[in-house]
């Protein structure tokens, strides 16, 4: 009974990691606070559109692992999707030089949160077994 409370508080937790930046896609103005990037100038409004629709998807990872918390058949489809978004970021994230600091903070929020990811889908698989 104690694991299933885990693995839900574990599901809570990297669902608000998810859901959290989703609030850029309605606050653009966060954009720079969030990521460090200017969202000001030529050429900003392609930015601002990239870094929002990223906001949206993000946010239905982060609804999709909220929920799943709470109904198991989503367990499979939501971990599979936080693990894909989160770990292709870091793919990305950690191959790339030259990011900024506010970039590389979201990557080691990300690192920590698919390690509580990882720790989630051991808990599911085990009950599974």
């Amino acid at each position: 009974m104690w694991l299933d409370r885990v693995t839900t508080a574990l599901l809570l937790l990297v669902g608000l990691v998810n859901l959290l930046p989703g609030l850029v896609a309605f606050a653009p103005s966060q954009i720079t606070t969030a990521y460090g990037v200017s969202a000001e100038g030529p050429g900003s409004a392609d930015l601002t559109v990239l870094l929002r629709h990223r906001a949206v998807l993000l946010g239905l990872v982060g609804l999709a692992l909220l929920c799943a918390a709470f109904v198991p058949s989503f367990h499979l489809p939501a971990v599979t999707a936080g693990a894909i978004s989160m770990g292709s970021f870091l793919l990305l994230a950690y191959s790339t030089p030259g990011l900024h600091s506010a970039t590389m903070r979201v990557a080691r929020i990300d690192t920590a949160a698919i390690v509580a990811l990882a720790v989630a889908a051991l808990l599911i698989l085990r009950k599974i077994a």
